[in-house]
């Protein structure tokens, strides 16, 4: 899959789709949280305005989404 440019309040916007919720805010990241097969997913989004693509990349493996899930959203 091609990643696509975006920043991060767009990030947090389909992740918020996929069922996570913002738990804190500090500076320029956002924490978000989900609970997933009896554990907590916690993942942390620079509020940039583009990300990188690495961590792009990073960020949606954490979230254990799939590329198909990711792009539905």
């Amino acid at each position: 899959m091609k990643l696509p440019q975006i920043s991060g309040y767009k990030l947090i916007k389909i992740l918020s789709k996929a069922g996570y919720r913002i738990v804190r805010k500090k500076g320029s990241h956002v924490r978000l949280e989900k609970k997933f097969d009896g554990e907590i997913i916690k993942l942390t989004i620079p509020v940039h305005e583009k990300l990188k693509k690495g961590t792009l990349s990073r960020i949606i493996k954490d979230s254990r989404l799939s590329d198909a899930e990711f792009e539905s959203l």
